[in-house]
């Protein structure tokens, strides 16, 4: 496996520069930080990996292939993307909006399968909300939707998991879940990148991290090499302290500029 390769990838969105020409790698079978400012240009990155918006130029290979140049239904069986908060408003049971996962295992017209079904509820299960299989999706809060559209790209099965913002609207020990499971995801062999506003929960969970500002990247690498006070200080403007803690990874403690 050769992990996700991004060369030279350019976005424009309105004809306004986005993503300025980046190269950077995510390994396989690892979980990689996509952090930056907001306005940094990470969700756009992840919405081009996912091919659901064009690169202007560039190209960006998984596992030594062109994603872009994949026929679709190849593509969704490879990738997966949760985005942000964004949930069907269609009156769907969680159970459904989850088999919507499966629909790249489909072949053409046919019926899902028991082993389609399973996989739905090992879906729920792996995120802790298999209780809510018959519950409207529209009559749940926002951690429980972000929460069963994670469980829809589980679903999917894919081997390059994107996400933005995964921790989004859940509580300390869903995050917690949340990024322990990711951990488990990669040590399987999937490929994850998750963009991540906090730093602190980069710093503790991601194995790599891919910083942007202003649409380029400007420091990747290893978490615990590349995750430094000066560039938190060159990137964000704030102070950083990193805390060694004997076998743990390094919270941050943060400061305003004197």
């Amino acid at each position: 496996m050769s992990g996700l390769d991004i060369e030279r990838v350019t976005v424009r969105l309105d004809g306004n520069l986005i993503i300025d020409g980046i190269d950077c790698t995510a390994p396989p079978g690892a979980v990689t930080a996509l952090i930056g400012p907001n306005g940094s240009g990470k969700s756009t990155l992840l919405h081009t990996l996912a091919v659901v918006l064009p690169a202007a130029a560039g190209v960006i290979r998984f596992d030594g292939k062109e994603l872009r140049s994949l026929p679709r239904r190849e593509r969704a069986r490879t990738v997966a993307l949760v985005e942000q908060g964004a949930a069907t408003e269609l009156s769907l049971t969680v159970a459904d909006v989850v088999g919507l996962g499966r629909i790249p295992h489909l072949g053409p017209f046919a019926d899902e399968s028991e082993a389609d079904r399973e996989a739905v509820r090992t879906a729920l299960r792996t995120v802790r909300m298999e209780d809510f299989a018959n519950r409207d999706i529209t009559a749940l809060s926002g951690g429980e939707r972000q929460r069963v559209l994670l469980a829809r790209a589980l679903a999917q099965d894919p081997r390059l998991l994107l996400l933005d913002e995964p921790t989004n609207h859940l509580d300390i020990a869903a995050q917690l879940e949340t990024l322990a499971l990711l951990g488990t995801l990669a040590a399987r062999g999937v490929t994850v990148v998750a963009a991540l506003h906090d730093l602190t929960l980069a710093a503790g969970w991601s194995d790599h991290v891919i910083v942007l500002n202003g649409g380029r990247v400007v420091a990747s690498g290893p978490t615990t090499a590349t995750l430094t006070p000066e560039l938190i200080d060159d990137v964000y403007g704030v102070k950083a302290e990193l805390i060694e803690r004997p076998g743990s990874r390094p919270t941050i403690a943060f400061s305003r500029r004197d």
